[in-house]
This record gives C-alpha cells, sequence and structure tokens, in this order.
C-alpha cells in the first residue's frame, strides 16, 4: 500500500535510451516499458523507476538541466501535500501537470535538492 511522503519512485537521466536499457537488462535484469522516445520506466529493480533523456550534462549541477536522480514521492492528495511543501519553506519548480498514470509537481527543497510528488488520483 502505498502512504504518503514515502519514496515511491526514482527517475535518472540517460544520455542514450537505449544503450541504457540494454545495459540495465542484461546487468540486473530490469524490464523496461517505453512511454516516447524519450521516457522509460523500470521495474524488477527493487524501487520502480524510470530513465528520461538528457541532453545536459549528467552527475553534476547544470542550471535549468536536471542532471541527476529525480526522487518520487507519493501523496494521497496532491494538493495537500504541494500546500505542506510550499508552508515548509519549499519552492514548487514545476507546478501540478498530468502524466501517463497520474499528476505531479516537483520542488526544491531548503538546500535546492529537486524532488517530485506524484499521485495516481484525479483532482
Amino acid at each position: 500500500m502505498r502512504k504518503t511522503g514515502k519514496i515511491d519512485y526514482v527517475e535518472f537521466p540517460a544520455s542514450d535510451m537505449e544503450v541504457t536499457k540494454a545495459f540495465y537488462t542484461k546487468a540486473f535484469g530490469w524490464r523496461f516499458t517505453d512511454y516516447g522516445a524519450e521516457y522509460a520506466a523500470f521495474s524488477d529493480a527493487g524501487l520502480d523507476g524510470g530513465f528520461f533523456v538528457s541532453t545536459g550534462p549528467i552527475g553534476r549541477a547544470s542550471g535549468d538541466v536536471m542532471s541527476g536522480a529525480l526522487v518520487v514521492l507519493y501523496s494521497s492528495d496532491l494538493e495537500a501535500t504541494k500546500a505542506k511543501v510550499e508552508q515548509a519553506g519549499g519552492t514548487i519548480t514545476k507546478p501540478v501537470f498530468s502524466f501517463p498514470g497520474g499528476r505531479r509537481f516537483h520542488f526544491e527543497d531548503p538546500n535546492r535538492n529537486e524532488l517530485a510528488v506524484w499521485s495516481d488520483l484525479a483532482p
């Protein structure tokens, strides 16, 4: 059962999606589901997640281009969680948006770490 505020998903940048999928399939037996040419979700890894195509530098700060892993938290009430993030001093970096499977928003914590919160429930 999913619980609000628990790590539920993680996303990593990939410069070459096909090479990335082949590596993780061969090395660890991960399975992939493609959502277009620029995103692939993985399973059978202990924690579900995905890879997104990134054209910027990977693994170091790069301004507005996401360059590291994105930890995604779950929420059963996205709007209430967004309000709590803002009240606690977080900065919303991407407002709530829809994607295949749900809705989410991104935020920075006071240390400028970017995280996301998602919900599979409609507003």
